[in-house]
This record gives structure tokens, C-alpha cells and sequence, in this order.
């Protein structure tokens, strides 16, 4: 057990996160593959500057669909890349813990289990964390003496709400909406005023430099796109309000839900979560006033985090220092599934 390397492990659809014990550090790189055909040509961060890039015949995706696992084969492959890179010999037999989503089948559990145990990596132990969970513990919340706390994660392609009470989640909702339909909002918005057609990498920078929400600073900044009358490439200055109203469809959306999500919670419970505040994290959580604005909208004061998509493994490398929180984490076998 001394010499037993140990990993947290965070699958997201935008980045894959990973702690390693041994080294005491988290890594983060892009959960991108690029490929022609069974060939693979790049992986993590280096398959995302291709993105959007490529020519047609080569093909630039993300494994993971709304957090969950779409292509089994090609996360193990993303996650094989990015652990050798952390450790150039990877011993057999490795503690794995992943942050999962809640409410997971047999079939999806089983699919962490085979991202562990497939071809290139093998005989490893695994233990899945619930996301909400690791997300509560890396931003202090007491699990076992708690009343009611709510947890917000904004990802890349979803937004789940859950409130903790008593030691468990009593209640979990996922939406589908998160930083990429965003940055799609944006690159619309800058379709509809300016004729222009922008790569969501290009929406994506827009929605971190001119973002603001609640602070309508006035800023303009000048793209290249193609021009979607004459098909041609052509320079546009782009303002601040454009990219705005892109975003604000997104956070109006996730505020209606949320209201809808507290008005369903219990009275007691929704008195305990307004009086210390909805925990708030996620990496689409960067842009500024975000939690301003959400407060404004429903009516309920935000905890922001500032570890934003890494929240989920530092929640994990808790859990790994601390054997009391152990507790937390459930084995998965092949052999029960």
C-alpha cells in the first residue's frame, strides 16, 4: 500500500483533469483526439489546436458527451496519453478514484471501470466519487453535519444542480446547457448582426475577454470569420453587446431553472441554502459577474469558487490525503456488473 500510485480522476467534456499522489499535483489537458480513420495523429492539448482547423478527413472530437463517457476506446486512449505524461512508467495495480456523474446505469459504470481496465491500462482498483460530492468537499462544505447546501457546477456541455442534506444528495437535476452552447450562442448572435460565420474557439475567447454580464463595460474587439454572403474571409469588429446577448440566453436559461429547481426544494431546507448561499463552480463559472448576475436573477446570494473546473479533483485529492472521507467513495468491480 505504501508504494501503491494513486490517481483522482476527472473526466470532463472539455478538459481531463488528473491528481497524482506521488507527485502531490494536478494536471490538466484537453479531453480532445484527432484522428484519420483507426489512426490516431493527436491527442489532448495538441488535437485541440487542430480543432476546427483540420482538413476534412481528419476528425477532431471529445470522447465525453455532456459528461458522460460517448466513446469508450478514445477516452482510454486520452487518458492513457495524459497519465504517461505524468508518469513515464506506469506501474500495474494503480488506485484509481473517479468523479462520476449521479444516477449512473450499470452499463455506464462499467464504462469507468473498462477506461481503467481495457487495453492500455489494467489490473488497476477502482472507486467512483459522486461529482457533487468531491465538488462540496474542495469548497468546504460540511457533508455530515449539513442542514441543506446547494451545489451548482456550470461545465462545459451541462449545468448540474444538487442539494446535500443529512450526508447525501436528496436532490439532483442536469441540464443540458454549459460553456460550449455559449460560445455556439455567440458565434449566432455574431451571425444574425454582422453576416459573419466565427469558429466556437473564436466565441470561446470572445466569452473570457468581453464577457461581463452584470458590468456592461463597453469593448470591442476585431475577428476574422467568412463572410456569409461572398464566402470570403473578411475582418469585423465585434462588440461587447453582441457577445453579451449570446451569453445571457445561456445564464437566463440556467436561472429559470434553477428557480424552478429551489421553488421544488423543501421550505426548511430551502431557509438553510438561502442563508449560507448556493456553491457555485464550474469552468464556465470564469466569466466575470456571473454569480451577480444569477443572484439578481433568482434571488439567492452565490459562494463562488475560484478553483472553477478543477473544483471536482480537489475534491478527489481530499479524499485520497484523508482516510475519514474515504467513506465517500464506492468501489466499482467488473465482476458485480
Amino acid at each position: 500500500m505504501l508504494f501503491d500510485k494513486t490517481y483522482g480522476i476527472d473526466l470532463g467534456s472539455s478538459s481531463v483533469k488528473v491528481y497524482s499522489s506521488i507527485r502531490n499535483k494536478s494536471y490538466v489537458e484537453k479531453n480532445m483526439i484527432a484522428s484519420r480513420g483507426r489512426r490516431i495523429i493527436a491527442v489532448g492539448n495538441e488535437a485541440y489546436e487542430m480543432f476546427e482547423k483540420a482538413p476534412t478527413d481528419i476528425s477532431v472530437s471529445s470522447p465525453m458527451a455532456f459528461g458522460m463517457i460517448a466513446n469508450l476506446e478514445l477516452q482510454e486512449i486520452v487518458l492513457y496519453s495524459m497519465m504517461r505524461k505524468i508518469d513515464k512508467i506506469l506501474s500495474i495495480g494503480s488506485v484509481m478514484y473517479f468523479s462520476v456523474p449521479l444516477d449512473m446505469t450499470a452499463v455506464e459504470k462499467r464504462a469507468y471501470y473498462q477506461v481503467a481496465n481495457g487495453h492500455w491500462l489494467r489490473k488497476n482498483r477502482v472507486y467512483m466519487v459522486e461529482a457533487p460530492i468531491a465538488d462540496a468537499l474542495a469548497m468546504g462544505v460540511d457533508i455530515e453535519k449539513n442542514e441543506g447546501s446547494m451545489v451548482v457546477n456550470i461545465g462545459a456541455q451541462s449545468t448540474e444542480f444538487s442539494i446535500i442534506t443529512g450526508g447525501k444528495i436528496i436532490i439532483s437535476k442536469k441540464i443540458p446547457i454549459g460553456g460550449r452552447q455559449m460560445n455556439e450562442a455567440i458565434c449566432s448572435e455574431v451571425r444574425k448582426r454582422y453576416n459573419l460565420q466565427i469558429g466556437t474557439r473564436t466565441g470561446k475567447r470572445l466569452k473570457l475577454v468581453m464577457g461581463r454580464l452584470a458590468d456592461q463595460h463597453k469593448q470591442a474587439r476585431k475577428v476574422v470569420g467568412i463572410d456569409s454572403v461572398s464566402g470570403l474571409p473578411r475582418e469585423e469588429i465585434v462588440s461587447s453587446y453582441v457577445v453579451n446577448a449570446g451569453i445571457m440566453n445561456c445564464v437566463n436559461e440556467i436561472g429559470s431553472e434553477m428557480k424552478t429547481f429551489l421553488e421544488r426544494t423543501p421550505p426548511q431546507i430551502a431557509y438553510q441554502i438561502a442563508k449560507e448561499g448556493i456553491y457555485l463552480t464550474g469552468g464556465s463559472t470564469r466569466i466575470p459577474h456571473i454569480d451577480t448576475y444569477l443572484a439578481s436573477y433568482t434571488g439567492f446570494a452565490y459562494n463562488l469558487s475560484d478553483l472553477y473546473e478543477t473544483s471536482a479533483v480537489s475534491g478527489l485529492e481530499k479524499i485520497i490525503r484523508d482516510k475519514e472521507l474515504s467513506k465517500w467513495a464506492q468501489p466499482i468491480t467488473q465482476r458485480k456488473l
